[in-house]
């Protein structure tokens, strides 16, 4: 979230991840004094509800608002699918997403810059085997990023949505992991497998992907709206 008018102050949502994150938001608020850094549970209702009005007040209001908080999710077939997993991924992904997105809408309204930023996935662009939770969800991000474009077009928000390939880092390596171990094949073979499917021979840059939601939060990309962009390496396919 972006403070209204310069667009420095910022608050970070996601899940806490025990003493690790924590000290890293420490990090983050001891270098820079432009940025507020907090935990937010998105799969709690009333954290959000605390986290969108202290947001708020601290900043101003909200001109930008980046949905990035996300879970990969079991790797397992529908078949043999925990539904506690399913219901932990949706909680999160879509359901997350929803109530930040909804509480701070009235904000949004209110800017002269109003924008969302949905982090999907190519992963909700095509069937994802034995990825069923998380291909829905950002599947479903989708969807309410089209609706939500053409519901707040007229209050000049825009609202549009990433869908990153698989990207480089610790997520993509636990995520091959299962992969090779649900499916019986050695890490190498899922990593050749999950690269076989791009042009670009490599994981995205995560660094790549904050530049372009720094171009659709800007005024370069003030028509561009109810769309999702890949940056995925050009995939044709999940897998």
């Amino acid at each position: 979230m972006c403070q209204r008018g310069d667009h420095h102050g910022r608050i970070r949502s996601g899940r806490a991840r025990g003493t690790r994150l924590e000290q890293a938001l420490a990090k983050i608020n001891d270098e820079n004094e432009s940025i507020t850094a907090s935990v937010c549970d998105v799969s709690d209702r009333s954290s959000i509800e605390a986290f969108v009005r202290t947001a708020a007040d601290r900043l101003g209001g909200i001109d930008v608002l980046v949905n990035n908080a996300g879970v990969s999710g079991p790797t397992a077939s529908v078949e043999e699918m925990d539904p506690d997993q399913w219901d932990a991924v949706l909680a999160v992904n879509l359901t997350g997403t929803f109530n930040v997105t909804r509480l701070s809408i009235p904000f949004l309204r209110q800017s002269d810059a109003g924008v969302i930023i949905n982090m999907s996935s190519v992963g909700g662009c095509f069937g994802y085997p034995n990825r069923s939770p998380y291909a829905t969800t950002k599947r479903g991000l989708l969807g309410l990023t089209e609706t939500l474009a053409l519901e707040l077009g007229e209050a000049g928000v825009r609202v549009n949505a990433i869908a990153p390939g698989a990207v480089d880092g610790d997520r993509i390596q636990r995520v091959l992991r299962g992969r090779a171990e649900t499916t019986g094949r050695s890490l190498g073979d899922a990593t050749a497998d999950a690269l076989s499917i791009q042009a670009l021979k490599r994981f995205v840059d995560p660094a790549d992907i904050a530049a372009l939601a720094l171009f659709l939060a800007s005024d370069s990309a003030r028509s561009i709206t109810g769309q999702t962009i890949p940056i995925d390496g050009g995939s044709k396919s999940a897998q």
